[in-house]
């Protein structure tokens, strides 16, 4: 598969489509599974509190992994991302509610690269907190 959309196509400060994604504390149980990170401070809201934090928090490789998705739907395919990294700001904060927390990602193309690539920066924010920062993926385009 190849990038659905054209290097000549695109304009830097074009936006991509924006995501919120949910979570909740099964959300956090099912990534665990998949992941085999099994840390109590992503299900255990005794052990989080007595660590330091205020409630259990989403795994960092889960928030990174859910904003790539913005990059990767827009693009038309996974393997067209060829750099993608992130600095961990804040912690998603996940209560144990009905509600759960959710993810808000936004995207923008922030320059036009060699060999038909883009540099797309990502915001994600959770509650009103940047929870990644610096995050960047180098997509190659059709």
């Amino acid at each position: 598969m190849t990038a659905k959309i054209a290097y000549d196509d695109v304009e830097v400060g074009a936006e991509l489509p924006a995501r919120t994604f949910p979570v909740t504390r099964a959300t956090l149980v099912q990534y665990a599974g998949a992941s085999g990170d099994f840390n109590p401070i992503h299900w255990n809201e005794k052990f989080a509190v007595e660590v330091g934090l205020t409630d259990v928090i989403a795994h960092g490789m889960f928030t990174m992994a859910e904003a790539i998705c913005v990059v990767t739907d827009w693009a038309g395919d996974p393997g067209a991302v060829v750099e993608y990294g992130v600095r961990f700001t804040k912690p998603v904060v996940v209560p144990n509610d009905d509600k759960g927390a959710t993810i808000e990602v936004s995207g923008k193309v922030a320059a036009k690269l060699d060999d038909n690539t883009v540099r797309v920066d990502l915001t994600a924010m959770s509650a009103g907190q940047k929870v990644l920062g610096m995050s960047r993926a180098v997509v190659r385009l059709a």
